[in-house]
């Protein structure tokens, strides 16, 4: 246990780092629409959120009949916040970037999601508690085994 360690097994480092993170002084842009700028991050973290309602569960508390469609609506959403920041901050090299980065995320999300539909038109059905139960037999990662490397290269890039 090192003198940086917070809590019991520094089970408590992250909470610090963040308060430590947030009452740090802040600089602010001049130019920069600093709503927009400051609550794009914000969005994003909302959208990332959102996803957890698709989680199956066997007890079956939420089930959406087209819960793919809904994952690929709200992880395409969040190509929005990168524009947003980028183009907010008012400077030309920050809206270059962000346009990078959508690019990127939209090339890499086409990727994606045709291998997502592959397993969609396996089973035929849009809802998680679907693939849940099919892949209690056998799981895809076995079933698919190329559509799972491509899929792991293109999570990781």
């Amino acid at each position: 246990k090192g003198p940086n360690k917070m809590g019991f097994l520094g089970l408590l480092q992250p909470f610090s780092d963040a308060i430590k993170l947030f009452s740090k002084e802040q600089t602010y842009l001049l130019n920069a629409n600093y709503l927009i700028y400051y609550f794009s991050p914000i969005m994003s973290f909302i959208l990332s959120l959102i996803i957890w309602v698709l989680m199956p569960y066997y007890f079956n508390l939420v089930s959406f009949n087209l819960g793919i469609l809904f994952f690929f609506c709200c992880t395409s959403l969040g190509v929005y916040t990168v524009m947003i920041a980028g183009w907010s901050s008012n400077s030309n090299y920050s809206l270059l970037g962000g346009l990078r980065a959508v690019a990127q995320t939209i090339s890499y999300e086409v990727s994606l999601s045709l291998i997502l539909l592959s397993s969609v038109i396996m089973i035929m059905d849009f809802n998680l508690v679907s693939f849940m139960v099919y892949q209690s037999i056998i799981w895809f990662i076995f079933l698919m085994f190329p559509l799972s490397l491509c899929w792991l290269s293109s999570s990781l890039a």
